[in-house]
């Protein structure tokens, strides 16, 4: 199986191309998608002036890195020096990080060349990338469906092939969901795999820097370079990086299927596809073990009330004194903090910053926050024993495909049921990739469907690996936006 990235190195390490060809190549692609709204920012001068310094190092008998030339792209809450972190966010509107993110300089040390910073809903808060405060991110494979989010941008990226990597963060599902709504291979690591040094926060023990990218073999090549200890993020595990599996069968695996994944409200087409899916991986080796999750239908009110308790933390620093435009409100500081949030802050944050601020204020703390602390722990505790019984679990990523730009705008319910399965492998911690699975029609469009793969905790390569071998037997991943309906007009 060949990966874009290694052979993209390979190419500008032997000079069949170089990394300044590749760069003007990926930015042209990023401005002539520009009705994707993939990019908040394209830094074409930054990105030519690097790749050219890239270029001049090999010359000179520099070694490369293992991403020499690479392009990639950054979403919005990760810090670079120099350039604009604004998180989709008015608030944070002309804001230049003074510093760069960990998991941002290891991409930048392994050779890559940035070429913009992406869109994103605000804060990382939203299932669908319209919560952005500049413009909605699109789907590739159609324009008027979203793409997933929070990580829309970066998902929109790599699957029009713009760029062959990028990094979006998951808190809930962030990065997993645009990933299968996309058609692309998204990998959210063990909670503490990656450092999260430099990423602006949203809800920090569940946010985790990730990948994503065309292929399981390439999320592992980011991963060996991403991954491993650092002594700026106290969370981060001190470990080395996840090193790849060897090449491998899956003869033997046992595969959990957790019925819960497969219960009502699960679209009737996505269901099709991930049985065949199943079906598929049993006649290639592995051995199917129905499990139950018992707690995993309390997993989003229980993500929703963790998630925008830690929001309602972090987010308070926001206030117009030390970052981002200030609104002066009547002149007092009272006022002052209350303008510059109420300008600010888009509808989705100020939602989550109220109900956050609520389930943490006294006399409701124990009701709310402390009750979905305890049910956390009975989620992960459910893993565990589904873990006695098999060694991975598989199953949709997202219950639906690709629904319509506004469909779900004005009921926050149903797009917080986005997230109800990834949320519990990210209140658990664990490994999960979403891979292509194949695709489904609605109304007369063609839209892809992900599955998701997850392991136990620190089975980060075994996950990978499997996804790699998956997509050595199938070919769902090297479908591009345009491919069925070019075969429709031939």
């Amino acid at each position: 199986m060949s990966s874009d990235t290694a052979a993209l190195v390979r190419a500008h390490v032997s000079g069949d191309r170089t990394a300044v060809e590749t760069a003007e190549e990926s930015i042209a692609a990023a401005e002539a998608h520009a009705e994707l709204g993939a990019f908040l920012s394209i830094d074409r001068e930054r990105a030519l002036e690097r790749a050219a310094a890239l270029g001049d190092a090999l010359a000179s008998g520099t070694e490369p890195g293992p991403l020499h030339g690479v392009p990639i792209a950054f979403k919005a809450n990760m810090c670079r020096e120099g350039v604009e972190t604004n998180c989709g966010s008015k608030i944070l509107a002309g804001y230049r990080a003074p510093y760069t993110a960990t998991a941002v300089q290891r991409m930048l040390t392994a050779g890559c060349v940035p070429i913009g910073t992406t869109n994103m809903d605000e804060f990382a808060m939203g299932s669908s990338g319209e919560n952005s405060a500049y413009f909605p991110a699109r789907n590739p494979w159609a324009h008027e469906r979203i793409p997933g989010g929070s990580s829309s941008g970066s998902a929109a990226a790599v699957a029009a092939g713009i760029v062959p990597l990028a990094l979006g963060s998951d808190t809930g599902g962030s990065v997993r969901q645009p990933a299968a709504l996309c058609g692309i291979s998204g990998f959210k690591p063990t909670y503490g795999r990656v450092s999260r040094y430099g990423l602006v926060a949203f809800g920090s023990s569940l946010d985790q820097i990730s990948p994503l990218a065309r292929s399981a073999q390439d999320l592992e090549l980011a991963m060996l370079v991403l991954s491993g200890s650092d002594p700026l993020d106290s969370t981060c595990l001190d470990l080395g990086p996840v090193q790849p599996e060897p090449e491998g069968s899956l003869a033997g695996l046992k595969l959990g299927v957790p019925r819960e994944a497969f219960a009502d409200g699960l679209d009737e087409g996505v269901r099709i596809r991930l049985e065949e899916a199943i079906a598929q991986l049993c006649e290639l080796g592995a051995e199917r073990v129905d499990v139950s999750l018992p707690h995993a239908r309390l997993a989003v009110p229980t993500y929703y009330v963790v998630a925008t308790a830690e929001a309602s933390s972090n987010l308070a620093r926001y206030d117009g004194v030390r970052y981002g435009p200030r609104v002066d409100g009547d002149g007092t500081l009272d006022g002052m903090i209350s303008a510059t949030r109420e300008a600010g802050f888009g509808a989705e944050v100020k939602r989550r910053i109220l109900l956050g601020t609520y389930v943490l204020s006294s006399g409701y703390y124990e009701a709310w926050y402390g009750r979905a602390q305890r049910v956390r722990a009975k989620i992960l505790a459910d893993y565990r024993t589904a873990f006695e019984a098999c060694d991975l679990l598989v199953g949709p990523t997202s219950p639906t495909p690709a629904f319509r730009l506004g469909e779900r705008s004005e009921d926050p319910v149903a797009m917080y049921l986005s997230d109800v399965l990834t949320a519990p492998v990210s209140l658990a911690g664990l490994p999960a990739v979403s891979v292509p699975a194949g695709f489904v029609e609605d109304a007369g469009e063609t839209l892809p469907v992900g599955m998701q793969i997850t392991g136990p905790a620190l089975s980060d390569a075994r996950v990978l690996s499997t996804a790699r071998a998956w997509q050595a037997a199938t070919d769902h991943h090297l479908a591009r936006p345009g491919t069925f309906a070019e075969r429709a007009e031939a």
